[in-house]
């Protein structure tokens, strides 16, 4: 399978996720952990994988076609 997802939105995805994972393990503090947080696997393993089920399923690629 060739890769979807090109790389500033690969680099927006790991960096979102990470920001989201840092809500449910407190890293902002204890007001803010949040069960949400844990939404952010799915951006994080999307960029460091570089392929989306959701944009093979719609038709989407942001990276260049080799």
């Amino acid at each position: 399978m060739a890769n979807n997802v090109g790389t500033l939105d690969r680099s927006l995805r790991i960096v979102g996720g990470l920001a989201l994972l840092g809500l449910p393990l407190g890293v902002y503090g204890p007001g803010y952990t949040d069960i949400w947080g844990w939404v952010g696997i799915i951006p994080l393993v999307t960029g460091l994988v570089g392929q989306c089920g959701l944009y093979r399923a719609l038709g989407i690629q942001t990276c260049p076609r080799a």
